[in-house]
């Protein structure tokens, strides 16, 4: 039993996972329980789930933990069927970095499926429920010829009841994400064959047969995770990121929790009132991707400078508004702004932060508070951050509303490359070096 309950002092809402009263006596299950906090609590990444504390009364046992406020994978798949080619590659390559880390440290999940991922409001990907784990730092509690995980997204050798490595989570991840893509399990048992059986020695219908929308980069990659054989899979879940990341890179120009929270928007699982504190960097506070020293000093600076850019910018508008002030009796144009012509507007993220320069004129640091305004046209927009090279986006700028300014962004966490021989920032991007 899961309860959402607000943990005193520090008055801060969690989730509580209790065990049930009826599995407590069983000590195999209780043995799981406590090896699944004690796993979570040695592992801190932005893509798995937190645990806070282990509690033991009167026989019950509790886990206190994160409290993500959104939607599962299941419940999302159960309401909008499929997703975008897009999304789904997004959250895949989310929980590939959580494999990947939890991988690195010879913890094998075990049960990878969409109950067990969790998407929060802000575009956040959370990987949850580690209780049939196999953590080496522990003993195994399975005995040799047992398949467990959920028979659906089970890969070949856990059907078998094989000593499973992390190649086992990452065809898992496959079945995951082909779902996603397609709104079907590859592997479904029919009158005459178990899914378990289909997994060993079927092979599946490819993506493209169901949705021939989806990119063939896409399905290689897919079809790579689900490979019968776990020496013919991806070696690894960093294997799996970097394939992501290259397909993200050519379909994707925004953050990717941008990305994500814009999906949910439409999805109605967030309101539009949501989305749009969620997507303004500066509405996020303390929360926000700016949270450690290094850039809170940084975040210091992007404040000044936009309040200086606030000033500048009212002191601008106050003076075209007296040059191009409308005769009295003139036709009101609506409520819109009206762009003068060959001029437009764009809006300029960074994902942590960035100094942007246009056609090398410097305009800001992010978050920028306005959409820049721009002439009609072709631009080349440089993204730059102290620990990554140079990025940067050609754009072409069209005549339009202020407020129909389109996105263009970048994620150094995930497109970024070192400046020269420069380490990343050890708590950014998931804390990778």
């Amino acid at each position: 039993m899961v309860y959402r309950a607000v943990q005193d002092p520090l008055g801060r809402t969690v989730a509580i996972k209790a065990l049930k009263s009826s599995a407590a006596t069983e000590e195999n299950v209780t043995t799981r329980f406590e090896r699944e906090a004690k796993s979570l609590a040695m592992l801190q990444h932005e893509n798995i789930i937190h645990v806070y504390d282990f509690h033991r009364e009167r026989g019950a046992l509790f886990i206190v933990m994160e409290y993500v406020q959104g939607i599962d994978l299941y419940d999302l798949l159960e309401k909008c069927g499929r997703f975008p080619y897009d999304v789904a590659a997004i959250i895949a390559m989310q929980v590939a970095r959580a494999l990947d880390y939890v991988h690195y440290r010879s913890i094998v999940h075990r049960d990878i499926k969409p109950a067990n991922v969790m998407l929060s409001r802000a575009g956040g990907v959370k990987v949850m429920d580690f209780g049939i784990a196999r953590d080496t730092s522990f003993g195994d509690l399975t005995e040799a010829g047992t398949g467990i995980g959920t028979p659906a997204y089970m890969s070949p050798e856990q059907v078998l009841g094989d000593k499973l490595d992390a190649r086992s989570d990452i065809f898992s991840l496959g079945v995951v994400l082909y779902q996603m893509v397609t709104g079907k399990k590859p592997f479904v048992e029919d009158e005459r064959r178990s899914a378990m059986h289909k997994i060993r020695l079927e092979k599946h219908v490819g993506v493209r047969k169901l949705n021939p929308e989806i990119p063939r980069e896409l399905e290689r990659i897919i079809d790579k995770c689900l490979e019968k054989q776990p020496r013919d899979r991806w070696r690894s879940a960093q294997h799996v990121v970097m394939a992501l990341e290259r397909f993200l890179a050519k379909h994707v120009e925004m953050n990717h929790h941008a990305r994500l929270v814009l999906f949910l928007r439409a999805q109605n699982v967030i309101t539009e009132l949501e989305a749009e504190e969620y997507l303004n960097p500066a509405a996020l506070g303390s929360g926000g991707t700016l949270a450690n020293p290094t850039n809170m000093q940084a975040r210091h600076a992007v404040r000044g400078g936009m309040v200086a850019h606030a000033v500048t910018f009212g002191m601008l508008a106050l003076m075209l508004g007296l040059i191009h002030v409308a005769p009295l009796g003139a036709t009101p144009q609506g409520s819109k702004l009206v762009v003068r012509e060959g001029r437009g507007f764009v809006r300029l993220h960074a994902y942590p932060w960035a100094r942007i320069a246009v056609d090398g004129t410097p305009v800001g640091d992010t978050p920028l508070e306005t959409p820049v305004e721009l002439a009609e046209g072709p631009h080349v927009v440089t993204f730059t951050h102290d620990w990554f090279a140079p990025i940067e986006r050609t754009i072409e700028v069209a005549s339009a509303a202020i407020d129909s300014a389109p996105l263009v962004g970048v994620d150094f966490c995930n497109e970024g490359k070192p400046a020269g021989d420069k380490p990343r920032p050890p708590t950014s991007c998931g804390g990778k070096p």
